[in-house]
Order: C-alpha cells, then structure tokens, then sequence
C-alpha cells in the first residue's frame, strides 16, 4: 500500500510538473502598466485599495451605528478584536505596550480582507484574476514588513536610548554580535515571506485543481478549497500581527542593572 501511495504521489507530481513546464499555467499573470521605466501591477494596486477601503469604512460605519447599549454584530466583532488584541498585548508586552494595539488591530483586518479577496470568482478571461488577493504579492508583504519593523526599531530606541539599543546587539557577549544583526535583518524578510508564501501557495492549489481535474469536479475542489483557504488566511493575518507584538515586546525590553 505504501508503495503505491509514493507511486500515486510521484505520478501526480510528475503531472503537474508539465502542466507549469509546458506554460499551461501562468503563474503572476497580472494587468501592468509602465510609467516612468517602471512597471505597476494595477491588480495588486488596486486590490490593495479596495482592501484598505472596506476596512476603512467597516470601521467608520461602526464608530457612527456604536452604542453603549447592545452593540450590533458589527460592533461585536470589532470589540472582540480588539479586546483579544488587548489582552494579547498585555501578556506579551505588558500594560506599556497599549499604544500598538491600534497598529495590530489595523495589521489584522488589513490583511485578513486582503486574504480573503482571494474567494471571490474575479478572472473573467482567461487567467487573469482581476481582483486577486494582494498579500500573494511579495511586494506588499515586504512593504507591510518594513513598515512594522521600522516601528519595532523607533520603538526600541525610544525605550533604551540609542546607546542601549546599539549595545543590545552585543549581548549577552560581543562575540554575538553578527549573529544578533543577522537576526534582525532576516525578521522582516520571514515575516514577508510567511504571508507570500501561504497566499501563493492557495493560488497555485487553484491553477492546479482546474488543470488536474476533471471540467466537472473543478467547481467543487475550488469551493472546498477556498474555504480552507479562507482558514489560512485568518491563521496568517493572527500570526503576522502576532508576530509584530512579539518584535515590539522583545525590543522594547530592557535588561534589568544587576
């Protein structure tokens, strides 16, 4: 049985190695425009707006229909954000580290509307997705990442002054100190590449399920895997802003005179 399987497996990764060699499916098929000698992928940009704008106006909406009394379903769920973003910060950072939870917050919701664009049916011809979820985009994860690495660092000197946070890289002994500049570079390149990664990867299973499968059965593997997908990208948007309250606390730490 297991001779088979590895058989089964090896078969249908052969399969699916000619589908991408033999150009069947393009992967990155997006809608550019040059301006300047540069090249703006107008889908990833305008995904990103929309992303930014329903987030934007789900949170205005809820500022005006907020009330003190029952609060409406829209209101639960920003509430039970933020309260879960508070108490996660006060266990990670402790009650110092309340002036990020606007950032989490705003981390979080971002990126999970961005992720979860990727569910709606938006490629009309062809290949070509024109509303395709712009976190699968290396892109926007990295700009995301330096931009919550920037603050970390700003936040970071704040609390130790800038001599302590340029002696922090020698601890605990100076013989660390390239392994400790090491570390803090490849932070926003893992945290980018986590979230381009998993996005990618759901896009892929997409142009794999309507290659490999039969014309009849696509429609049912994409809505079963959509809705897996769904469930990542709520796990990756949590752990990115996670992972951006675990930096903050980290570098905002400071090491006690003994």
């Amino acid at each position: 049985m297991t001779d088979g399987l590895v058989t089964a497996l090896g078969a249908a990764h052969q399969v699916g190695s000619r589908f991408l060699a033999s150009g069947n499916i393009e992967i990155g098929n997006h809608v550019y425009r040059k301006v300047g000698g540069l090249n703006f992928e107008l889908d990833i940009i305008w995904s990103t707006v929309i992303a930014g704008f329903i987030v934007l106006v789900l949170g205005l909406v809820m500022a005006r229909r907020a009330t003190p009394g029952v609060p409406g379903k829209l209101q639960l769920f920003f509430e039970t954000v933020v309260d879960q973003v508070n108490h996660l910060v006060e266990s990670t950072v402790g009650p110092s580290g309340t002036r990020i939870v606007p950032m989490a917050v705003a981390l979080f919701l971002f990126i999970l509307t961005a992720n979860w664009l990727e569910v709606i049916p938006s490629a009309p011809k062809g290949s070509t997705e024109y509303l395709p979820a712009p976190t699968n985009n290396v892109n926007l994860t990295y700009a995301m990442a330096l931009v919550a690495i920037i603050i970390v660092h700003a936040a970071s000197i704040r609390a130790r002054g800038l001599r302590g946070y340029f002696r922090h890289y020698t601890r605990p002994f100076m013989v660390f100190l390239p392994i400790n500049i090491i570390e803090e570079i490849t932070k926003p390149v893992t945290l980018a590449l986590r979230l381009f990664g998993n996005l990618f990867a759901g896009t892929l299973m997409l142009l794999l399920i309507a290659a490999l499968l039969p014309v009849y059965i696509v429609p049912f593997g994409d809505i079963l895997w959509k809705l897996f997908d769904m469930f990542i990208g709520f796990i990756q948007a949590f752990i990115f802003a996670l992972l951006f309250i675990v930096y903050y606390g980290m570098a905002t730490s400071v090491e006690e005179a003994h």
